[in-house]
């Protein structure tokens, strides 16, 4: 059965509200685009804090779109990351946003929520997705009650059990777990008092959080079962690692996760299309969850809108899993090489101890970090400029109009053809979607790792940030360019 015309008919459909659904259709609405949001729960409220932390790339994500204060207002930053035993200094990473930002997920969804809101994004709460059947015109997303609902695209942002993923059939290979954590936020007997403690099974925390509520990481004696865990759970790994239970009670949260890392074989099958967890999972070190899948979003919205709005053939959907999955997959070696030093071992302390002598050398660290912070990703970078297929900087520049920074032209997701002192510009057939922006900067252009690259004299930025053809005193390849990543001219 196919709903084919009425309300029930969208443009996409974003199954799934965390992070990495509302930063979608947030893209989407952006763009003109019908994006109609399904999610299983009632509200927007997650059972405690959960996860949290984004680096450096996506803040600037976040900048690009105005709306970075929003979150830093209400997070903590901090100039540094760690990689086995050696902290890592973010100060001097070429960006404005030269930190992590801790902040859990929580907050981020409230914030993203407020946002997709102020957009007019339409979110239908406490509909539970069975399933998505897609034919050559579209797809069906069937609910357990009522539907199916009918889509020109839908996109699977329901999490590492993505019913979407499964549905469509698409494999998702990696390496199984080897152990597991519980992690709660309970209250406990007595006094909170942060205790710690790494042992041949893994790391072990008590971190008091105001409020009474302390949050509890603690790793099982063995691997856990692939379901919900108890208080009883909870109780017996406390007194295996730490004598104690410690009183825990009235857990607001609790649950299990593990090290398996998996990764979807394709990001992409027809009219389905997966994102954030729903394309990659892994252990929660180092905090990459939430900022891969933002990432995710912004790569695919704009693309996303212009194949539904008719600027591009599907040929353009094709880039998001030949640019986001080498991206997610090198994050994700992160994640596993991270997650060796999180127990004590005498052979791995050892390999700790001599890359923390490797990585103490000036700039030795540079590339963990640019890889941490994700201001490293390239897309399809070959002959040519070096910024081509990197994040263009957040520079400052001289304009007609006055000073203005490179992310205040992308808050509304058009891409940006800036001129920069070269030879007059014409974006030509494709004027009415380009924002032609002419200025002046005389400063260094640096990027992370590479340093100091030569300046160009005008860019070509996507909505997404990165840069899709770089003029050197001429237009050369600047047609192509717009034709290649904006659709056929008008």
């Amino acid at each position: 059965m196919q709903a084919q015309s009425g309300d029930n008919m969208h443009d996409v459909v974003v199954v799934g509200s965390g992070p990495t659904g509302l930063m979608l259709a947030g893209e989407l609405r952006l763009a003109g685009v019908d994006a109609l949001v399904l999610e299983r729960r009632p509200s927007q409220e997650l059972a405690g804090s959960r996860g949290g932390g984004i680096h450096a790339r996506t803040i600037e994500l976040l900048d690009q779109r105005g709306i970075a204060e929003r979150f830093l207002a209400e997070g903590k930053t901090m100039q540094s990351a760690t990689f086995g035993a050696t902290q890592l200094d973010l100060g001097s990473l070429p960006t404005r946003h030269p930190y992590t930002l801790a902040l859990f997920q929580n907050h981020i969804e409230r914030l993203l929520l407020g946002w997709v809101e102020e957009l007019g994004v339409q979110v239908r709460r406490g509909v539970e997705v069975t399933g998505v059947a897609a034919d050559d015109d579209g797809a069906d997303v069937r609910l357990a009650a009522g539907g199916p609902v009918r889509a020109r695209f839908v996109v699977g942002a329901d999490g590492g059990r993505s019913v979407v993923r499964r549905s469509a059939g698409i494999s998702f290979p990696g390496p199984d777990a080897t152990r597991s954590s519980l992690i709660a936020e309970v209250k406990v007997a007595g006094e909170p008092v942060q205790q710690g403690k790494v042992d041949a099974r893994g790391i072990h925390g008590l971190y008091p959080m105001g409020d009474g509520m302390v949050r509890v990481v603690v790793t099982e004696a063995e691997l856990g079962p692939a379901t919900e865990p108890t208080l009883a759970d909870l109780r017996r790994a406390l007194t295996d690692v730490f004598g104690t239970d410690f009183g825990v009670h009235s857990p607001a949260w609790l649950s299990r996760f593990t090290d398996a890392t998996r990764q979807a074989e394709s990001y992409r099958k027809g009219r389905v299309l997966l994102a954030g967890d729903a394309a990659h999972v892994h252990s929660p070190t180092g905090g990459q969850g939430i900022g891969l899948g933002l990432q995710d979003a912004v790569n695919l919205g704009w693309k996303l809108a212009q194949v539904v709005r008719g600027i591009s053939g599907d040929h353009l959907l094709d880039t998001y899993h030949a640019e986001r999955h080498p991206a997610g997959a090198r994050a994700l070696k992160y994640t596993m090489a991270q997650s060796l030093f999180q127990k004590a071992d005498p052979r791995q302390e050892a390999l700790r101890d001599l890359l923390d002598e490797v990585l103490r050398r000036k700039g030795a660290g540079d590339p963990v970090t640019a890889l941490v912070t994700g201001l490293d990703v390239a897309y399809g970078p070959g002959t040519g400029h070096p910024l081509v297929g990197r994040r263009m900087p957040d520079l400052e520049i001289a304009a007609v109009e006055g000073s203005v920074r490179v992310f205040e032209l992308l808050h509304q997701a058009l891409p940006v053809l800036l001129e920069l002192g070269g030879p007059a510009l014409d974006a030509g057939a494709w004027a009415g979607r380009v924002r032609h922006v002419s200025g002046t900067y005389d400063g260094a252009w640096e990027l992370p790792v590479l340093g100091v690259v030569p300046a160009p004299t005008a860019v070509l930025v996507r909505p997404d940030g990165y840069v899709a053809w770089a003029g050197e005193h001429s237009a050369s390849g600047l047609p192509e360019a717009l034709a290649e990543w904006f659709g056929a001219g008008r």
